[in-house]
């Protein structure tokens, strides 16, 4: 039996002042690990010394044509077309960016590293930090690959690893939660469905459509968590008796492991961040 290809990644970070480099190279172990833990092999890491993270492209000129190296990217940010936008619309685009729109430095890193061999094609980036929707669209257009950042990978890891029905709503919510202030870049078009008698006013936007569903289906699945809550309510009114103990701990530290050793029960051990996530509640004579 064949094993399946894995695709490869490469990780973006940014050092700014108040980061040691330790701090980073700390960082950048986890979120290889955590990229592993999603199925990705880490072909390489591209990072910047730069004053903030909130520039338009989080990185450099030099820093994406390097990146570029790896994705098979433009390495250029800029947009070929923008369409022009209504008044309202474009205020309230001013009003929602929060990246850095000065020039970029010149910072002494920002230089493009030769390849000394053949480059492995990454055909998705990490990045090292939560990223604004505009952020997002702008590192895409430059590698040509999808763009992920930390709170991304970790909600993906979430999303597959949750078994019970309670903590399949809990990420759910966080997904949308993500996902809703970024439909501003990444919504489907601007038409506006008809509205009013025989089609006159102007209607909601597919954007605003998306993200009313978004709201809507958010309220329901806080409803199905609060109903469970109440099952877990009772179920504990029944352990009132009993000496209750909480093991708890960073993920992968092996809380698994050692509830296995005292209990004996079958729990999922692995050697993966965030491997489980549901609650587990066993006796201990």
């Amino acid at each position: 039996m064949t094993k399946p290809v894995q695709s490869n990644a490469v990780l973006v970070a940014i050092r700014t002042p108040r980061v040691a480099v330790e701090e980073l190279e700390s960082s950048l172990q986890e979120l290889s690990r955590l990229v592993k833990t999603l199925g990705y092999n880490v072909v390489g890491r591209v990072t910047q010394k730069r004053s903030s993270d909130k520039y338009a492209a989080v990185l450099g000129q030099g820093k994406l044509a390097e990146l570029a190296l790896w994705t098979g990217g433009s390495g250029d940010a800029t947009a070929s077309f923008k369409r022009p936008m209504h008044k309202a619309a474009s205020k309230r685009e001013a009003e929602s960016s929060d990246v850095t729109d000065e020039p970029e430095e010149d910072d002494s890193d920002d230089t493009i590293e030769a390849p000394t061999g053949p480059r492995e094609q990454a055909q998705i980036v990490i990045v090292d930090c939560d990223l604004s929707p505009s952020q997002l669209k702008n590192l895409e257009r430059a590698a040509g690959v999808p763009v992920l950042d930390r709170t991304g990978v970790i909600i993906e890891i979430f999303s597959r690893h949750a078994r019970t029905r309670a903590a399949r709503l809990q990420v759910e919510i966080a997904r949308l939660n993500y996902l809703a202030p970024r439909l501003r870049e990444t919504g489907g078009g601007s038409e506006r469905q008809g509205g009013g008698v025989g089609g006159k006013g102007a209607g909601e936007t597919t954007l605003e459509l998306d993200k009313r569903r978004i709201r809507d289906r958010m309220k329901e699945l806080r409803e199905e968590l609060a109903a469970i809550g109440d099952e877990h309510q009772t179920r504990r009114a029944r352990r009132e008796h009993e000496l209750t103990v909480a093991l708890v701990g960073y993920t992968n530290a092996g809380k698994s492991s050692l509830m296995r050793a005292m209990t004996g029960i079958d729990v999922l051990v692995a050697d993966k961040l965030f491997a489980t996530l549901d609650t587990t509640i066993r006796p201990l004579h």
